[in-house]
């Protein structure tokens, strides 16, 4: 039998449940204490009124929270971009095409390598409280190197996403017409049984709407489902297409008429906002508060990757949200939680409540507003996930 323990003492409980704590999206518990059992949450609320357990342990007056759930990264790839990011924050401007250099150094690395990558930078996003990721290929571009690439996350993740449609390949460069019908066919058989997701990046530079409509349909048809790359650098059709094909997630989201804002509203669709990404390209930020004032779901992911966002922190892309786009802490928090689950459409993480996983984290103060309060600094003193202390 699996045994049981009760974290008590915590001065603040971000449950994102308002039927278990005050009326607020986070459902707030003071001195409160939460039960697991096994893998999952079996009760939460006050402390003095908390079960007996096999284990105990005092938060010490500290709060927590659901772990982080980054919806949006790209962590299988091989060498890095400091020359570009170094170029570019001397004033050179940001384009799609930097891409190619990452497909060049993975298409070289040894699975080896790249699990090593890999296993690196989820390390790096758990001592940071991120319990739940997703992760996609898209620096392979080839039937061979997209597969690899889905199998070595597999390995680490269920939220896989096959984005064997980033850009064109260089391969391809004279015939790109010739890599979509790769993209939905050779490569998408070779694929389909390691992912869940497909995505596509839908910008000037990369896949116009026509091709990723194509994309998109190939991949459901195959039970893939529809995410997207979308108006990341320019308006474009992404965000409708997005809605018309009920994508999880539009994802950047910065560039948006008022009828992709109404589009979004009325959708189940997600907005997964990308602020590492404004930040590492010193682009225009996205107007996450425009979006949350129109009803729309928004998510708040690292975007993790080695050329326009390499950061594994979700704290930090929290803080940005909050100085930058428009969030106050709490709906930054939500967003980086629940919001992240909606985005990958979970119920099972991205709250503390009664059958969910028991993903924690637990920060050095008493409450989840100082991730924006305190920027930059290591708060994360403890990770639960599925009921194992790992941090």
């Amino acid at each position: 039998m699996s045994s049981s323990t009760v974290i008590t003492n915590i001065a603040t409980l971000v449950t994102n449940d308002p039927s278990l704590g005050d009326s607020s999206p986070l459902g707030l518990v003071r001195d409160a204490a939460v039960v697991i059992e096994g893998d999952r949450v079996v009760w939460t609320g006050d402390s003095s009124k908390a079960p007996a357990t096999d284990n105990r342990v005092d938060a010490d007056g500290r709060a927590a929270l659901p772990g982080f759930v980054d919806s949006h990264s790209h962590l299988v790839f091989a060498g890095d971009r400091t020359e570009e990011f170094n170029a570019r924050m001397s004033g050179r401007g940001y384009t799609a095409g930097g891409i190619r250099t990452t497909v060049a150094a993975t298409r070289a690395a040894s699975d080896e390598e790249l699990e090593a990558n890999l296993t690196r930078y989820l390390s790096e996003a758990l001592h940071q409280g991120t319990t739940t990721f997703e992760t996609k290929s898209g620096y392979g571009l080839t039937v061979a190197d997209e597969a690899r690439a889905l199998r070595l996350a597999a390995a680490h993740t269920d939220e896989v996403t096959y984005l064997g449609a980033h850009i064109v390949s260089p391969d391809y460069a004279d015939d790109p017409a010739a890599y979509v019908a790769l993209v939905t066919g050779e490569m998408l058989d070779a694929c389909a049984p390691h992912a869940r997701w497909i995505d596509v990046f839908c910008e000037k530079g990369a896949f116009d709407g026509d091709q990723a409509r194509t994309i998109l349909t190939a991949g459901k048809a195959r039970g893939l489902h529809p995410r997207i790359h979308a108006n990341q650098l320019s308006h474009g059709p992404g965000v409708q297409l997005a809605v018309e094909l009920d994508a999880a997630s539009a994802d950047h989201c910065t560039h948006l008429t008022d009828a992709d804002v109404d589009a979004l509203a009325n959708s189940r669709t997600v907005a997964t906002l990308l602020p590492g990404a404004e930040f590492s390209t010193r682009a225009e930020w996205p107007n996450a508060r425009r979006l949350l004032d129109a009803g729309v779901t928004v998510a708040l992911s690292t975007d993790c990757n080695p050329g326009s966002s390499f950061t594994s922190s979700v704290p930090f892309c929290v803080a940005l949200a909050v100085r930058d786009m428009g969030m106050t802490p709490d709906e930054a928090v939500w967003s980086a939680t629940a919001g992240g689950a909606a985005a990958l459409r979970r119920d099972d993480v991205g709250r503390l409540t009664p059958g969910a996983y028991a993903d924690l984290t637990l920060l050095d103060a008493p409450s989840h507003v100082h991730l924006a309060y305190r920027p930059g600094v290591p708060l994360v003193s403890g990770v639960w996930r599925r009921g194992v202390r790992v941090v």
